[in-house]
């Protein structure tokens, strides 16, 4: 009896464990049919989204210098080269912000083949415990013109001193020498001239302010070249007739362009007089237009001391002068190019330069050309 007991015990204990094995093994076999809980995104979910919505180019670095997410202007910029981050110095203030969480701003020069570097301001700050967003900012164009403003201001305080300067000494010799009537004459005429560059140099000034936009007037309106061109030549009739030098037009009939016509005429005149100014005596200066496809090229050509080719660059910049001191000579302010190549841009159009030193110089205003029949723009 007692060993029947015993048996039944032992098959009850031995059923009750193999169905427990068995469960322990289903159940491991059913964890290991289970994929793996996927591990947490190291950049979160949307950041694509919002780098896309930035103003700024975007880039979001690991802790091992890798690029894990940025946006297209930043590729475009070149601050992401194949997944890392350039240049070094921008490296380096991820390395800083990493090390103690503190946000920082710098400017950074970013090298461009083949071309000027871009001047780009970033702004990096962490993002998580193991990723840092890096901001960047394009500055380069807003940089060229801060340098430009600077530059023209500095150079117009500079140029009204002169005038201004000589006029103060003019003044104070014409009352030291009041018992001597002819240099009282002479001061007086210095005076005039000092003045006359003055008020030049100040109407130039106010005019090329109006045409930095380089936006077409809203008083532009068919303009005859023929009419437009004489009007310049009678600006510098009285001295092309003092150095005997002979203005000579050869222009096509019938030529129409649209602008603004107090803009155009300043253009002109400049040309006009330019190769006047420095042409020498008893020679000539041919002032033409003629129709070239759908536009109208005026074209001032001279036989004065011409251009060097390194300096042909430069003459459209605001005071810039191949010889400063013949300009002084001259009275010529470093403008007139200047605003030539302004009222060209404003009017649709371009100015072009050909020049050999001892030969001479040819200016070339292309502006669209323009039917007032149809009122339209050929």
């Amino acid at each position: 009896m007692d060993t029947d007991v015993a048996l039944v015990l032992a098959g009850a204990v031995g059923l009750v464990l193999g169905a427990l094995v068995t469960f322990v093994w289903r159940y491991d076999e059913g964890r290991q049919a289970m994929p793996a809980p996927a591990p947490a995104p190291l950049v979160p979910p949307g950041a694509d989204a919002v780098l896309t919505a930035l103003s700024s180019s975007a880039v979001v670095v690991d802790s091992a210098d890798q690029v894990r997410q940025s946006s297209a202007p930043a590729v475009a910029m070149g601050i992401v080269r194949e997944d890392r981050l350039h240049p070094d110095h921008l490296v380096e203030l991820v390395h800083q912000v990493r090390r103690d969480g503190r946000v920082r701003e710098a400017d950074v020069e970013v090298p461009v083949r083949r071309s000027a570097p871009l001047h780009v301001r970033a702004r990096v700050a962490p993002l998580t415990s193991q990723l840092v967003l890096v901001l960047a900012e394009d500055r380069t164009q807003a940089q060229r013109l801060e340098t430009i403003r600077r530059d023209f201001v500095a150079n117009v305080s500079h140029e009204l001193k002169t005038p201004v300067g000589a006029i103060t000494l003019l003044a104070e010799a014409v009352g030291e020498a009041a018992d001597d009537p002819e240099a009282v004459a002479r001061f007086a005429r210095r005076m005039s001239a000092e003045a006359e560059r003055l008020t030049r140099l100040v109407q130039q000034i106010i005019e090329l302010s109006r045409l930095q936009h380089d936006v077409l007037s809203d008083d532009a309106s068919a303009i005859k070249v023929d009419e437009l061109v004489a009007r310049a030549c009678e600006h510098s009739a009285t001295e092309a007739e003092a150095k005997q030098i002979t203005v000579c037009q050869r222009l096509e009939p019938d030529l129409h362009v649209l602008g603004d016509h107090a803009e155009l005429h300043a253009a002109v005149s400049n040309l006009v007089e330019n190769a006047v100014t420095y042409s020498p005596e008893r020679s000539k200066v041919a002032v033409s237009a003629a129709r070239r496809g759908d536009d109208v090229a005026i074209t001032v050509a001279d036989h004065g001391v011409g251009i060097p080719a390194d300096e042909q660059e430069r003459i459209f910049e605001r005071f810039y002068r191949v010889d400063p001191a013949r300009a002084r000579a001259t009275g010529g302010t470093g403008l007139g190019l200047s605003i030539v190549k302004h009222v060209a841009a404003s009017n649709g159009g371009s100015v072009e330069v050909w020049s050999e030193p001892g030969v001479g110089s040819t200016f070339t205003l292309t502006l669209p050309a323009f039917d007032p029949d149809t009122e339209e723009e050929k």
